[in-house]
């Protein structure tokens, strides 16, 4: 059974940071492509972050230079480490794990506010 579970999400000001972190289980993690998406209230998933079985990244231009994804495959965790965050970040954020089948988590809620 694969089972994505997204920590690290909360309350922050406008500037700040927040580090969220996703568990895999159930996948041969090292062979899977993640990535970390958000959605807003009334508008569509996007992606956020994306990071290959190799190590390459790709980011939305909203957050390139401010959002930084990574991964540590001895723990089955990639991670997404966000600053200098802005009001417009507030969403939920999934994990996605890719290779042939999608895979999603339950979602993390991240509010920017002052």
């Amino acid at each position: 059974q694969v089972q994505l579970v997204e920590s690290g999400g909360g309350l922050v000001q406008p500037g700040g940071s927040l580090r969220l972190s996703c568990a895999a289980s159930g996948i041969f993690f090292s062979s899977y492509a993640m990535g970390w998406y958000r959605q807003a209230p009334g508008k569509q998933r996007e992606l956020v972050a994306a990071i290959g079985s190799g190590g390459s990244t790709n980011y939305a231009d909203s957050v390139k230079g401010r959002f930084t994804i990574s991964r540590d495959n001895a723990k089955n965790t990639v991670y997404l480490q966000m600053n200098s965050l802005k009001p417009e970040d507030t969403a939920i954020y999934y994990c996605n794990a890719r290779l042939v089948a999608y895979y999603w988590g339950q979602g993390t809620q991240v509010t920017v506010s002052s």
